[in-house]
């Protein structure tokens, strides 16, 4: 792991991976039922896309969490824990 000694590089991962973290979440967002005021979406649940993208609702809350969680780490390793200082 000798990215993790590059900070040019540490910083261009969190940067990303933050970006993945909005992008996630959108996603997460728009293809859940559950959440209120998401009935705006509700012409939509009909669209052949839209079911597409629903039925893989479960994965996107995968590629989310996992992306926080590098992004957490790799933020953690950069910048150190500031609670610690």
């Amino acid at each position: 792991m000798a990215f993790l000694n590059d900070p040019a590089l540490m910083g261009k991962l969190v940067y990303l991976l933050g970006i993945s973290n909005l992008l996630g979440l959108g996603i997460v967002f728009i293809t859940c039922r559950c959440f209120p005021g998401m009935r705006w979406l509700k012409p939509f649940w009909g669209a052949k896309w839209y079911q597409k993208l629903y039925r893989t609702h479960c994965w996107w809350w995968y590629f989310f969490l996992l992306s926080v969680l590098l992004h957490a780490v790799f933020a953690i390793v950069l910048y150190g824990n500031p609670f610690l200082k």
